[in-house]
């Protein structure tokens, strides 16, 4: 992945486009810091339908068993 300043993006951004979508995301910098990334659409539609861990556990087949029960018993006791 390249990185090209701000100033340097705007005067080539056809060339910055053309890249991501040949599959070469650039980074895009100002005053040295990292502040976005080009990327082609279809790469940010694969990137932003991957699904968070929360829905991924939520969305699990389980059926009546499949979990051990939980521990009810009390928690250990501390010394604070």
């Amino acid at each position: 992945m390249q990185e090209i300043q701000l100033r340097d993006a705007k005067a080539t951004l056809s060339a910055v486009i053309d890249s991501a979508r040949q599959g070469n995301p650039s980074i895009i910098t100002r005053h040295g810091k990292r502040e976005a990334v080009v990327l082609s659409f279809e790469e940010w539609e694969r990137l932003s339908r991957v699904p968070s861990f929360g829905r991924l556990l939520m969305a699990a087949p389980l059926e009546p068993g499949d979990l051990p029960d939980r521990d009810q018993s009390s928690p250990r006791d501390t010394d604070l």
